[in-house]
Formats: structure tokens, C-alpha cells, sequence
């Protein structure tokens, strides 16, 4: 077996020391350089599995370090060393691409857990983006650009630590994403808690997250550890984050960037590693506009932020949607497989779907039953009548300027926006700062955009 070999780029000689022996005797070879240059030019020369820098460095930083490395070597992890209590440099790391960050000064148990997460990382064939997952992993059915550029933004995501944020409507399969994200990075093997933070009184919210100690209120005949606990190691999984009270938003800053809870009625801060993923439907960004969620934590939840793709946007798999969920219904009921015929498939293409994939599902369901035989015709489907008619993907590409004809407003305006867009970024030749300032945007509203639209 291969000796892994790990890059450490510091230009102090006692954190080089330090790094080199604690990865030593993890049996991990090292290659040391002081500077920018030096770790380029060792990056030339070997195949390294992982990389540690520090921020600041004679030559530049860190985050110079990390975007070279996206992009000639983007499958290579390379973690940041930073400053205590400087947060902020941190996630602009990750959000530069950087696995996970240290801060100083540094613990040797953290550092080890970093470094045995960053080896574990599956090795892809190839530097390609990935388009499809290993079997054994939760498949998302479709093959439509919005689901392959989901595909590929899952695989990116999951071989970083950044704490993830998930956003779209209710019903698009945001849980199912956030499994995909831990089931395909380094944490697989250990447990994916999720919760939902809208379902748990508040009252009861402290206890159920950090956990508390025998006696520290009425009720506590036992320890009991909380959520963070019992996903040590693996990935919490915060559904509907945005119903979270203020109080205890503040609370879960605090255990996130501390990476410690303290159980109610305990002494000490019990140290914690786990990755953090979140989502919710509403919009987080207007939630802190309106004062109902922390801006600082907003921050340091939406490191890198992921956007599911409604029916409505993906009509070209409801097809192969709607073929799977029968199946799976069929085989739960010992039932055969029903086929759709040609009218009931165009009459579920039509359909607006405000529930998403969560309401198709629930049609399907109740059409088996109404059905007679192996067939289920459109009848079978009582689709509400006033649903409003979605267009298809052909129609949509045909849109032109000024000619909106019986297409809803907001594709209409979508289809606009996309042509923009990628006007800009040609003319640009794909070059995202660039097409940014073209179009008078920021480079954080044209990534929001890149994403949103399955550019990216």
C-alpha cells in the first residue's frame, strides 16, 4: 500500500516541525516548503494526496496557495492553518475551495481527525466533474442540465468540510441532497443526524442539541447526550434552519466555530467534530434582511450554497420520475409495475407541481389505487384542473426578446437572464469576474446566478 504523502507550506520552522513529526506518526510522508514558490514548484514535481498552508506567507497567502491548486489539481484537499478566532479568513478559504481550515494554536487531536478525513477521500478516476454516483449511493433520477450540474456540484461539495447550505422549495429533495454530500465524502462510514429545527419546542431545543446531565432540570433522571454527539465524527443534518429562535441561533454560532457544546448543567465544553449541513425553503438571506436570523451565522452556515431545481424547471425527467416512484410503490405493495400512457405523461408535463417531487409522489400513490389493470390513464391522475401550464424545455429555448407569447412571466424573465448571462461569460471567454462587471453585478450575485441557472 502506498505511503500517503502530504505537502506542509509554513514559514515557521517550529509549525513545520510540529506538522512533520504529528504526520509521521501517522505514517504519512511529507515535503516542507516555506513559500508560494517553493510549494508550486514541489506541487510540479510530486503527486501529493493532501496539503497544509498557512495563510501567511513571505511570498502571498494561503488562499493564493488554494485557487492554484483548484485549479491545476482540483481533487488535491488542501486545508488552511489560520489565525485564532479569525473566522472570517476562514471561510473565505472554503469558499476559495480549501477542505477544511486549523486554527492556531493548533490541536493535535483536530489536526489528526483533518488529516485522516482529507486521506480518506475517494479517488476519482479522473480531474472531470462528477455526473454520476457509485451504485450503493441514494441516485437522483433525471438526466435533464439541471440535474447534471447538481450532480457535479454534490461531488464537488462533498470532498470539501464547508459547512453547506441548501436551499429550494419545499419538496425537491434538499434531505436527499444532504445525505448525498456525506454518503460521498470522508465521513460516509459515520452517522448522518438529521433534524429538523421547526419540530423541537424550544424550550427543549438546548437539551436536544447539546444534551444535558443527570439533575440539571426537572425531568433529567439521566445524561443524555444531544445532537452534536451523536453525530461526532459524521455530518448534522439542520432541516428548516431557518425556524430556528434567535437565542438559540446564537447558541449554535458559538458550537459551530468553537467546535465544542456544553451540555445543560454541565461544567466544561465537550469537544465536538462534525460537519455541518443546513437547508431550508424559505429565503435565508431575506430571513436576515427582516432581523429573524443572524447575519453571522448565516455566514458561516452558507460557506458554499447549493440550490435543488423544482419539477417546474426539470419537466424533461418527470418521465423517468415518475417511472421510478411506481416501481418503488409497486415493489412496497407487491404490486406490477403500471405503465403511463402517452396522455397521462403529458398531463403530469403540464402540470404545475407547487408540492414538487414530494406531490408527484402523492399523485402516483393515489393513482395505483384508482387505477384499473396495469395502465393508469390521465383520469387516474385528478390533477387540479387550474394548474397553470408549464412549458417545455424545446419552447423555452426558442423564447426570443420581446416575444413572450403564452410563456409564464418568471421563465420568460429566467430564459432572459440565462441568455445574458452567457453572452457575458463568452464574450468574457468565460471569465466570471469579468462577465460580473460586464453585466454590473457582483462576483458573489453572478456565482448566486451560475448556480441558480445550472451554469456552473
Amino acid at each position: 500500500m502506498k505511503t500517503p504523502l502530504a505537502l506542509i507550506v509554513d514559514d515557521e520552522p517550529d509549525i513545520l516541525e510540529l506538522l512533520a513529526i504529528t504526520l509521521g506518526r501517522m505514517r504519512v510522508d511529507t515535503r516542507e516548503a516555506t513559500n508560494l514558490q517553493q510549494a508550486r514548484e514541489l506541487l510540479s514535481q510530486n503527486k501529493f494526496d493532501m496539503c497544509l498552508t498557512d495563510l501567511r506567507l513571505p511570498d502571498g497567502d494561503g488562499i493564493e496557495l488554494v485557487k492554484y491548486v483548484q485549479a491545476s489539481q482540483p481533487n488535491l484537499p488542501v486545508a488552511v492553518i489560520t489565525a485564532h478566532g479569525n473566522m472570517q479568513t476562514a471561510i473565505e478559504a472554503m469558499k476559495s475551495g480549501a477542505f477544511d481550515f486549523l486554527s492556531k494554536p493548533i490541536e493535535l487531536g483536530v489536526l489528526r481527525e483533518l488529516v485522516k478525513n482529507a486521506l480518506s477521500l475517494p479517488t476519482p478516476e479522473s480531474e472531470k466533474p462528477v455526473t454520476e454516483f457509485p451504485p450503493g449511493a441514494p441516485q437522483l433520477i433525471g438526466s435533464s442540465s439541471r440535474m447534471q450540474a447538481l450532480r457535479q456540484t454534490i461531488g464537488k461539495v462533498a470532498r470539501s468540510q464547508a459547512p453547506v447550505h441548501i436551499s429550494g422549495e419545499s419538496g425537491t429533495g434538499k434531505e436527499l441532497v444532504a445525505k448525498l454530500i456525506h454518503e460521498l465524502g470522508p465521513r460516509a462510514d459515520a452517522p448522518f443526524v438529521p433534524v429538523n429545527c421547526g419540530a423541537i419546542p424550544s424550550e427543549l431545543m438546548e437539551s436536544e442539541f447539546f444534551g444535558h446531565k443527570k439533575g440539571s432540570f426537572t425531568g433529567a433522571v439521566a445524561d443524555k447526550p444531544g445532537l452534536f454527539q451523536a453525530a461526532d465524527g459524521g455530518t448534522l443534518f439542520l432541516d428548516e434552519v431557518a425556524d430556528l429562535p434567535i437565542t438559540m441561533q446564537v447558541k449554535l454560532l458559538r458550537a459551530i466555530q468553537e467546535r465544542a457544546v456544553r451540555p445543560v448543567g454541565a461544567e466544561k465544553e465537550i469537544p465536538i467534530n462534525v460537519r455541518i449541513v443546513s437547508a431550508t425553503h424559505k429565503d435565508l438571506a431575506e430571513q436576515v434582511q427582516n432581523g429573524h436570523f443572524r447575519q453571522d451565522l448565516f455566514y458561516r452556515i452558507n460557506v458554499i450554497s447549493v440550490v435543488t431545481p423544482t419539477l417546474r424547471e426539470r419537466i424533461d425527467d418527470i418521465p423517468d420520475l415518475a417511472n421510478h416512484i411506481l416501481k418503488k410503490l409497486a415493489d412496497r405493495h407487491g404490486m406490477n409495475v403500471p405503465g403511463l400512457t402517452a396522455s397521462a405523461i403529458a398531463g403530469l408535463k403540464k402540470y404545475a407541481f407547487p408540492g414538487n417531487i414530494r406531490e408527484l409522489e402523492n399523485i402516483l400513490e393515489r393513482a395505483l389505487t384508482l387505477a384499473d389493470g396495469d395502465v393508469i390513464e390521465v383520469e387516474d391522475l385528478l390533477l387540479p384542473e387550474s394548474s397553470e401550464p408549464v412549458i417545455d424545455a424545446a419552447t423555452l429555448a426558442a423564447v426570443t426578446p420581446g416575444k413572450r407569447g403564452d410563456i409564464p412571466l418568471d421563465l420568460y424573465l429566467e430564459k432572459i437572464e440565462r441568455d445574458a448571462i452567457v453572452e457575458a461569460l463568452e464574450a468574457c471567454r468565460w471569465n466570471k469576474t469579468a462577465a460580473a462587471r460586464k453585466l454590473g453585478i457582483s462576483f458573489r450575485a453572478m456565482r448566486y446566478k451560475l448556480q441558480k441557472l445550472g451554469l456552473e
